[in-house]
């Protein structure tokens, strides 16, 4: 089933509950899909890459307005911020521990010859494209500048 009809479908479920905090999740990421179909002119459907972009996109902007929330001293506004993350986190692949994606990084380095910080760029773009969906950008940074320094 597509990303769209899982949304669709979980939508009619959180509204059948009542669940606010998952109605808002689910109707964001409802228009994030419409508005990218829209982008690219109309096409049938995102491919899954896009689809996985977006949301990972989506639940980084939640956890980020959640941390400045928190720094102002607004958990009541932080709450449903990371709620409505964790709602739209069920449609994402389980994410990678950092072991595995340090396993990744020495590959990669060892493939590409990379060595020390001027190469993070080369190192970076390969694991980010070989690990899309499934770990978070600052992650793979922190680890490719812990084994590149």
């Amino acid at each position: 089933m597509s990303l769209q009809q899982d949304i669709m479908t979980a939508l009619k479920e959180a509204m059948k509950a009542k669940d606010q905090t998952a109605l808002t999740a689910l109707r964001a990421v409802k228009s994030a899909i419409l508005l990218a179909q829209t982008e690219a002119g109309g096409q049938d459907g995102l491919t899954e890459e896009q689809e996985l972009k977006m949301l990972q996109k989506l639940v980084k902007q939640r956890k980020d307005s959640a941390a400045i929330y928190v720094e102002q001293g607004r958990e009541d506004l932080a709450a449903p911020e990371l709620a409505e993350a964790e709602v739209i986190s069920q449609f994402l692949p389980e994410a990678l521990s950092e072991e595995e994606i340090e396993k990744v990084v020495v590959k990669v380095i060892a493939e590409t010859g990379a060595e020390g910080m001027k190469d993070m760029g080369k190192v970076m773009g390969v694991v980010s494209q070989e690990l899309a969906g499934k770990a978070d950008g600052k992650t793979i940074s922190t680890i490719v500048r812990q084994k590149l320094a």
